[in-house]
């Protein structure tokens, strides 16, 4: 077959394989055109999914009479002049291909009036065939009414899904449009039937409103605000709490200048940024805006636009990364969690994956219900993990001492091995004791780690035996281990020689320790980036040295560990994620009792 130029027709079908995907695509390129025009209210109607009808309504400025013609040519646009705009693009489209490659694929009308116009003007193209402008009775603003998408290519028709489908789709891209310009109404209608109403939410407590709409109320109740800025970049939103982490990423909406993105970049920083704060598996819940100078990023690098190529990709990166991370990084005492399962997001029974320090389901204790009394006069300092070490006869604190608002009060017994009881002034503290130590042990050591941490030498090398894999996987970490205060080496095939271990664990049972931590490391896949791979090596070691299930603590030991939690980043929840403690309000405990009633 001879080289030939191919028809106009057939171009403006191939161009529009790229912009028109399905019914959606064509909501987002003509709400993309109405925020360009300044609209302040968009309405958005469909008909079987989008399939048979869709129309966008907006108030904007509207498109002069004698440009309509213009605007429906391929790569004709009002947004862009010269290579210098393309460099600093701030406009939503640009490229000038939305309405003609829609104009190819459908029967497309757009009817428009601008401000001061005597009357509006109307055209229509019929499967890429223009027919002459004609009067109209629109008000100021502009229709585009798209009908029977894909009448004239069978095969593209049939890739269509049902119709929930596609109209899921569409609703889940009109609310991205409402959570990313408040200064905008939208409205959604399927059939007559109105599915989102996001009224102009120009007050904080309307903007509360529509994400609470979207995103629903339990994520606006825990919802932390981040509002962080360095020189030209600034992110601003909200970050759900860990506890409340989903199996799916569905509440994740991210926006660059505005315009909502899936950037690789911007979802590994702020992953990064919850990394040691959720259940392995779970997704967090965020909505995040990134600003930036429109120089520094270019839009023009996915055909929709979903992905950005940053000028410095790495200080952006390690931007977000930062500001989530920071912001996420509260002590215990600073926000009280609720003893509400549906606001801790756990479930109600069943093991968290990697904890090991929790008693077992469905065991049984008997005088599980531990009280510690002893003489006073003694009053000890802090051993080696950081829980004091105390000798019998320790005298618990005067009840109250270091009860103050917000803080998590004193310690009054030890439940089934596992949770510490305490009063605070709020009402009943419940704490997991490992999950509690678990993280206090992880924040100590990565404040340590990379530096000069405390190192405690053993007398004699501790010669540990260990499989080939469990070798292979500490060569792969002895970097790590090293800069954790670990003096670990291999000593022959199968065997390793420990001469040194942080001061912190001096008083660790080390073989089955290193043994756990190197199983654990062998389980990790995937970590390449040397500080995240350092995070999973302290976090394990963390969980593998804080205090078991069924040990039992003096009064003095869990008030120590009270009170290191209150002075802990990231204290609410343990390195897995799971909550380490909540409380029971004294209001809670009344209506548990129906006291007042």
């Amino acid at each position: 077959m001879p080289i030939r130029l191919l028809p106009s027709a057939l171009v403006d079908q191939i161009a529009a394989g790229e912009v028109v995907e399905r019914p959606a695509s064509l909501v987002k390129e003509l709400v993309e055109n109405s925020l360009d025009a300044g609209a302040r209210r968009i309405e958005v109607d469909c008909e079987a999914g989008g399939m048979s009808l869709v129309r966008v309504l907006d108030d904007g400025h509207g498109i002069p009479e004698d440009e309509l013609p213009l605007a429906v040519q391929r790569h004709a646009t009002s947004k862009i002049s010269t290579a210098l705009d393309l460099a600093a693009i701030r406009s939503m489209g640009f490229r000038g291909e939305a309405l003609p490659s829609i104009g190819s694929v459908a029967r497309l009308r757009i009817a428009s009036r601008v401000v001061g116009a005597a009357r509006g003007a109307e055209l229509r193209i019929d499967g890429g065939e223009m027919q002459p402008t004609a009067p109209s009775a629109q008000p100021q603003g502009t229709l585009v009414e798209v009908r029977d998408l894909f009448f004239n290519l069978p095969a593209r028709r049939k890739f269509l899904r049902a119709e929930a489908t596609e109209l899921g789709h569409i609703a889940r891209l009109v609310e991205r449009f409402a959570l990313a310009r408040f200064d905008v109404a939208f409205r959604l209608r399927h059939g007559g039937r109105v599915l989102i109403d996001a009224p102009l939410a120009d007050t904080p407590i309307l903007q509360r409103t529509r994400i609470a709409s979207i995103m629903g109320e339990a994520f606006m109740d825990g919802a932390l605000p981040i509002d962080r800025e360095a020189g030209r970049v600034s992110l601003r939103g909200w970050l759900g709490q860990p506890q409340a982490a989903r199996a799916t990423s569905d509440q994740q909406f991210a926006y660059v200048n505005g315009r909502a993105v899936r950037d690789r970049l911007l979802a590994n920083a702020i992953r990064l940024g919850y990394r040691d704060v959720l259940y392995h598996g779970r997704q967090p819940a965020y909505l995040l805006h990134l600003d930036i100078e429109p120089e520094w990023v270019d839009v023009n690098a996915h055909p929709q636009k979903l992905e950005l190529r940053f000028r410095d990709g790495r200080q952006v990166h390690d931007f977000v990364f930062r500001a989530v991370h920071d912001a996420l990084g509260v002590g215990a005492g600073v926000a009280a969690p609720t003893a509400s399962p549906a606001a801790l997001g756990v479930a109600a029974s069943g093991a968290t994956p990697g904890d090991s320090g929790t008693a077992q389901s469905g065991t049984t204790q008997s005088g599980a219900f531990e009280f510690a009394t002893a003489a006073p006069g003694f009053w000890p300092s802090a051993g080696p993990l950081g829980v004091p070490a105390v000798r019998d006869g320790a005298a618990p604190p005067p009840l109250g001492m270091g009860v103050s608002a917000g803080s998590l009060g004193v310690a009054v017994a030890q439940l089934h091995g596992v949770y510490i009881l305490a009063q605070s002034e709020a009402g009943l503290v419940l704490v997991d004791a490992h999950a509690a130590h678990e993280r206090v042990l992880y924040e100590r050591m990565k404040r340590g780690f990379g530096g000069r941490p405390a190192v405690q030498r053993l007398l004699e090398p501790l010669v540990i035996e260990t499989a080939a894999h469990e070798t292979e996987a500490f060569e792969g970490h002895a970097a790590e281990f090293a800069a954790a205060g670990f003096d670990l080496s291999v000593l022959a095939p199968g065997r390793l020689a420990l001469r040194a271990v942080p001061a912190l664990l001096a008083q660790t049972d080390l073989e089955p320790l290193v043994r756990q931590v190197l199983g654990d490391l062998r389980e990790e896949r995937g970590e390449h980036h040397l500080e995240a791979a350092a995070h999973v090596l302290l976090g394990n070691i963390a969980c593998r040295a804080a205090i078991r299930a069924n040990r039992r603590l003096t009064l003095p030991e869990m008030n120590a560990l009270l009170r290191d939690m209150e002075t802990t980043e990231r204290a609410g929840q343990c390195n897995h994620g799971r909550p380490t403690w909540t409380l029971l309000t004294l209001a809670q405990l009344d209506q548990l009792f129906l006291r007042g009633r």
